[in-house]
């Protein structure tokens, strides 16, 4: 099976190298001369066009920014769509508006193309190893179709319902994992200004209900002040953008995400967009006048 794959960045580019490892013949089309350089080392071939990707694939696989980057690649005038043999399928694994991906699979589904909405979470260090956590949102046929490409790059691969569940589960995802970090943020802060050792907070809390996913990668990281990034701040805050677009459309009041929207708002402006989230930490630091 020949694999077609848009889509190169921090998460893309280590997906697709393990789709190589597992045995995958893959295609891909990158604007970046370096990554197509380093991907046909791996044993990719690069093609020039996403309609030659496409018809070339059995499965391709997107991993954009948001929804207008994803229908742009899949659904205008020289995109997937134009290129993928009926019978085919799309897997976009981008972390995009719930709506945008029920437009796309209703437009893939009139040339009898099949199609998942599936973004991951995990973050750079998973995807490396191949541990992301996938939901997957079409039906049930094409994702046991797939589930084997999907299981090369990830640890957990889930599906929650038809088209556009996948990202509906992402949004839920990124609310938690945002107020979880805002939480860790707030109590270093508190115990820093306490006069406590927060190595010694952070390893007595994390084997309590207090521990998290989310306290293990992000608390070591606010601690050491790293912020290189696994995952920015920046597509953080475009996935809680489409929480909110996607909680005005249906009348659901979140007042939690809300907030921390703003934090995220705030410190994008204060040129932290490209930190990885756990800068969020910052922010409070900046209140309290203390460093973690």
């Amino acid at each position: 099976m020949k694999i077609g794959f848009i889509g190169l960045g921090i998460m893309g580019k280590p997906m697709s190298k393990n789709l190589i490892r597992a045995g995958y013949d893959l295609v891909i089309s990158s604007s970046n001369p370096e990554t197509n350089r380093e991907m046909e080392d791996h044993g990719a071939e690069v093609i020039d066009t996403y309609v030659d990707v496409a018809a070339k694939a059995d499965v391709i696989i997107t991993m954009l920014p948001n929804s207008p980057e994803v229908k742009e690649v899949i659904l205008t005038e020289g995109g997937l769509i134009q290129g993928a043999k009926p019978g085919s399928v799309i897997i976009d694994m981008s972390s995009i508006a719930p709506i945008a991906s029920q437009e796309i699979g209703k437009a893939l589904k009139e040339r009898d193309i099949g199609f998942l909405d599936a973004p991951v979470s995990g973050g750079e260090p998973k995807a490396i190893d191949g541990t992301i956590s996938v939901m997957a949102g079409g039906d049930q046929a094409t994702f046991e179709t797939c589930l084997p490409i999907m299981e090369a790059m990830a640890a957990s691969v889930v599906r929650t319902g038809d088209v556009g569940s996948g990202n509906s589960t992402k949004l839920a995802n990124q609310i938690i994992v945002a107020l979880n970090i805002a939480a860790v943020s707030e109590a270093l802060v508190l115990t820093k200004k306490m006069g406590v050792d927060n190595e010694l907070v952070y390893n007595a809390i994390r084997g309590g209900l207090a521990g998290s996913t989310a306290l293990d990668a992000k608390a070591p990281k606010m601690l050491e002040g790293n912020f290189d990034p696994g995952f920015k701040i920046d597509l953080h805050l475009k996935d809680l953008n489409n929480v909110m677009e996607t909680s005005d459309d249906i009348d659901v009041p979140l007042p939690l995400t809300a907030s921390i929207r703003e934090t995220l708002k705030a410190l994008t402006v204060e040129g932290n967009g490209e930190d990885d989230h756990a800068a969020i930490v910052k922010y409070y630091e900046q209140l309290a006048k203390v460093r973690v």
